[in-house]
């Protein structure tokens, strides 16, 4: 990733006693349930895995997520979530 995108990217996640999630930089939520939630941040994919998990805010406009429940892990994917998922399909249609 260069220096130019990173800077221009408005990206903050900040965990609270591991009950409260806020995020910033939110572009779209891809699925979610109690467990687990998947989504688009501006800086590529991020899983959030727990249990309880509950989304209390969501402004895709300003790209903020507010989650209470456990988080038992944040996974940064690396690459767009769109990326991912056509590399599974071009795999599976082979």
């Amino acid at each position: 990733m260069d220096d130019k995108r990173v800077s221009n990217v408005r990206h903050q996640l900040v965990l609270a006693e591991r009950e409260r999630l806020t995020l910033d930089g939110v572009i779209h939520v891809e699925s979610f349930d109690e467990r687990e939630i998947v989504l688009e941040t501006e800086l590529g994919g991020l899983v959030v895995q727990g249990d309880d998990l509950h989304i209390k805010e969501l402004n895709l406009e300003k790209g903020n997520l507010f989650v209470s429940g456990y988080v038992a892990s944040i996974e940064y994917l690396g690459d767009s979530l769109a990326k991912r998922s056509r590399g599974l399909l071009a795999r599976l249609f082979k």
